[in-house]
């Protein structure tokens, strides 16, 4: 056994969607300091330039890359795979992280917030790992599938205290479709897996760690919310050779919110 080399993903190639920010920065700077190259994606282009300047200048081998687009629009999904179909033959890792939320009472709850929601969040998971398929099929090797890692939550898995129909929604139907990728994809080589977050330190969650933060750490087991290293050491397990034969899985990095006694 290879035991040295067990987590090493140094030299592959990665795209990171929603990279610049949140979850997403974490991820980026996990694989990025660890020896991968990886490639950035979001509309905001001042924050992709600078995300990839901070994480150019950290310690590790590795480089950071953007190509700015706005997932909402199918021409600009296909821009991105275009894009990284000329700078790169193979694709190692995507990581499917770019997210939408929208909060409002059950009376009030806009339709709108529907179409957003489950466009980003679902459909445009699907568009992006469609298209980007092919360098994903030139990377798999027996040992060493391709991978996609798919960003979900714990809401999409237990049923959550705010109002956010369109988002826990959206989740659970991500982790499902995952599962369908993981059986369809896995005959191509390409492993799916889901990261199922509890709450983390981010743009989305901002405003509900300000007002509740205490309370949400009490009903976590281990009594705090997620760190950088969490879920950066989470997709660094699932991209590298220790995490070759997981397929289909949703791992729940919550602190055992989901797992925890309700009395």
């Amino acid at each position: 056994m290879d035991s040295k080399n067990l987590f090493d993903v140094k030299g592959k190639v990665a795209l990171v969607t929603g990279g610049a920010k949140g979850i997403g920065r974490m991820i980026s700077e996990g694989l990025v300091t660890n020896g991968a190259k990886v490639y950035i994606s979001s509309r905001d282009e001042k924050a992709c330039q600078k995300a990839v300047e901070e994480l150019n200048a950290l310690p590790g081998g590795g480089s950071a890359h953007y190509i700015v687009a706005d997932f909402y629009k199918l021409e600009s999904c296909q821009a991105l795979a275009d894009e990284l179909k000329k700078k790169e033959t193979k694709l190692h890792i995507l990581v499917n992280n770019s997210g939408s939320n929208w909060g409002e009472t059950f009376d009030d709850y806009p339709d709108k917030a529907w179409v957003r929601v489950l466009t980003l969040n679902v459909q445009r998971v699907f568009t992006i790992t469609q298209l980007v398929t092919p360098l994903l099929e030139a990377a798999a090797q027996p040992l060493d599938p391709a991978r996609i890692i798919n960003i979900g939550s714990v809401d999409g898995i237990r049923t959550p205290k705010l109002e956010t129909y369109a988002y826990s929604a959206s989740k659970a139907a991500l982790h499902h479709m995952s599962e369908v990728l993981a059986h369809h994809l896995g005959q191509r080589n390409i492993t799916s897996n889901t990261v199922a977050c509890g709450p983390f330190e981010s743009k989305m969650m901002h405003e509900t760690l300000k007002k509740f933060k205490s309370e949400i750490e009490s009903a976590i087991p281990l009594s705090r919310i997620g760190t950088p290293e969490d879920v950066a050491g989470t997709v660094l397990f699932l991209s590298s050779r220790a995490g070759s034969y997981v397929n289909g899985a949703t791992i729940t990095l919550d602190g055992g919110s989901v797992a925890g006694a309700k009395l």
